[in-house]
């Protein structure tokens, strides 16, 4: 791949407090070509695996979006936020009460498979144009069509309440955080997402990811020379 010619995916492992368009514009700046793009959103709350597309790379972005994701989280029980968040403003606390594996199971099991879920009046959603997180912060709350989503797997991996550490694989247009929100309702004692990290998107895994530092300090050659070349890319995705 030569470095003045750069088609192909960047995997990026996203640091905490950024946006993934702070990702996007950092890698325009290091490589110095413009048409990039990123495949996926990820809050600033979360790290993890963004995929980067990179010049004509762009044109499978739709695909790329398409695929499943894999995350760990920590979800905190007892209190909500109106970002469903920690980073949002805790609207209500409740009291957690003892709580056993059986009980946090089945909690988790009503939302495996086929469901509905309705996005966050926090999110990037646009209804007339506008994102719906602007509007949010002007106070308003409007209807919201609910989402089909699909949970293949999931996993409670740590439980030390009133923290509970989760894995899931899950479908395009899911919302995680949605996920702990409703699991806490369901179990009677509210709940938000604190920590989130991507860990796979399709075929893509974030352990062969560049960091942040790398991209902000490595040269361009060394940036170019981790990105995917597209017949890689189609390789990997078995396309």
């Amino acid at each position: 791949m030569r470095s003045q010619d750069i088609d192909g995916v960047l995997l990026i492992d996203k640091a905490p407090g950024m946006t993934s368009h702070d990702v996007v514009a950092i890698v325009r700046r290091r490589l110095g070509i413009k048409k990039v793009g990123h495949c996926g959103t990820l809050d600033p709350l979360a790290t993890g695996l963004l995929l980067v597309v990179l010049g004509r790379g762009t044109k499978i972005q739709d695909l790329l979006m398409a695929e499943d994701k894999e995350y760990t989280g920590t979800m905190q029980l007892g209190s909500t936020t109106d970002s469903q968040d920690s980073d949002g403003e805790v609207v209500e606390t409740r009291p957690v009460p003892e709580l056993s594996r059986e009980q946090l199971e089945e909690a988790f099991q009503k939302f495996h498979g086929d469901f509905y879920q309705m996005p966050p009046m926090v999110s990037a959603i646009k209804q007339g144009g506008v994102p719906l997180y602007k509007l949010a912060r002007q106070g308003k709350t409007v209807e919201r069509q609910p989402r089909f989503v699909h949970v293949f797997a999931h996993e409670i991996t740590g439980v030390n309440l009133p923290d509970i550490d989760f894995r899931v694989v899950c479908s395009k247009g899911f919302y995680v955080r949605t996920y702990a929100h409703d699991i806490g309702d369901s179990l009677g004692c509210g709940a938000h997402l604190r920590a989130l990290r991507r860990t796979k998107s399709g075929r893509f895994n974030v352990d062969n990811a560049v960091t942040v530092e790398e991209l902000k300090t490595h040269e361009r050659d060394w940036i170019a020379s981790r990105a995917l070349d597209l017949p890689s890319v189609s390789r990997l995705r078995g396309a």
